[in-house]
């Protein structure tokens, strides 16, 4: 594994229009298979909510789940850029606590960066984070923290009036002093003209093949998340079917006394059962 990449090598990735490989991560295993396969950067996402704790969204995140969850990540993947998610309401209620949750993820999970959702409307919190000396990815597009004013979890920008607001949210958030973008669910064609008018890397999940890099939910890739699957998800595992199985086996095994096997059992040094045995029957 190379050593960990910083923002100056994204950005001189942009530059040389080297694709940038980004996904979540949320436990020490699957960040060590990470960093074997060679990542640029992990996302420990709030979407935990839903992949690891089955709730409806991501509201219900704390910071303190966030924090534990990174720090296991953190470990796992040492040489990988980390990156922590700021959940709901730990940046909404002023700058001072966005400032404060911030350093959290540093001080507590050793992250290299954080994520907070919106555009416009959080630029002083981009701005007060970044004066902090922390560094900071924006979030537009599908921003699941806020899918109830959206409708739901629906594609964002699908009009010119719905795209050029999301235009003018990269831009803010790129004078904000972040030093990249993420865009979630819309349409290519907006991602391409974001991706062509950043200086800043701009990340997809769901916004067409034209930006610096792609993102996908772990558990989407590998098929352990069954609930709904969304339309930009490539699938390159089916995990659950494996996983299913090998617990069918094991039941199987158990029931029909094939396991455990006499290689899977400890033994007693010599003698000592024959001891054991007196022992018991002396009482």
């Amino acid at each position: 594994m190379d050593k960990k990449k910083n923002v100056l090598d994204f950005l001189k990735m942009k530059k040389d229009r080297e694709k940038i490989t980004f996904l979540t991560c949320y436990d020490y295993p699957t960040a060590t298979f990470a960093e074997k396969a060679g990542l640029d950067m992990l996302l420990v996402g709030d979407s935990l909510g839903m992949v690891v704790y089955g709730y409806e969204g991501t509201i219900p995140v704390t910071m303190e789940q966030m924090i534990v969850h990174s720090e296991a990540v953190r470990r796992g993947a040492p040489n990988i850029f980390v990156i922590g998610d700021m959940p709901f309401m730990s940046y909404q209620e002023s700058v001072e606590k966005a400032i404060y949750n911030a350093g959290r993820f540093y001080k507590e999970a050793g992250a290299d960066a954080i994520k907070l959702e919106g555009g416009r409307r959080v630029i002083n919190r981009i701005k007060g984070i970044v004066n902090a000396g922390m560094v900071v990815m924006g979030h537009i597009g599908l921003t699941p923290q806020s899918s109830g004013q959206l409708g739901g979890f629906k594609a964002q920008g699908r009009t010119a009036q719905t795209a050029m607001e999301l235009i003018l949210d990269a831009k803010a958030i790129e004078e904000a002093g972040a030093f990249a973008i993420l865009l979630e669910a819309i349409p290519p064609e907006v991602g391409k003209i974001i991706t062509e008018r950043s200086q800043i890397p701009v990340l997809s999940i769901g916004a067409g093949i034209d930006c610096d890099g792609q993102l996908l939910i772990v558990g989407d890739m590998l098929g352990l998340f069954e609930a709904f699957t969304p339309k930009f998800v490539k699938k390159y595992a089916s995990l659950s079917d494996d996983i299913t199985e090998a617990f069918r086996k094991y039941i199987q095994d158990i029931k029909e006394k094939k396991f455990p096997e006499e290689k899977h059992t400890y033994r007693m040094e010599p003698g000592e059962k024959e001891k054991l045995e007196k022992m018991v029957s002396g009482m």
